[in-house]
């Protein structure tokens, strides 16, 4: 995975993390939507990488 991409996957988890610290004062369902998207965030980022790795592999 080329540094851009796995920087741009790294900052929008921070973000998504980030935003869920704040939103735990205000509502619990903000966390869990937060949280939800930084693991799908988390997620993405290793499938993308799988990918390409297989791609450059074949």
């Amino acid at each position: 995975m080329s540094k851009p991409l796995s920087l741009f996957f790294s900052t929008l988890a921070i973000a998504f993390m980030s935003a869920m610290a704040v939103s735990i004062s205000h509502s619990g369902w903000f966390v869990l939507l937060f949280g939800l998207l930084s693991l799908f965030t988390i997620g993405a980022g290793f499938i993308v990488r799988a990918r390409l790795r297989r791609r450059n592999q074949g």
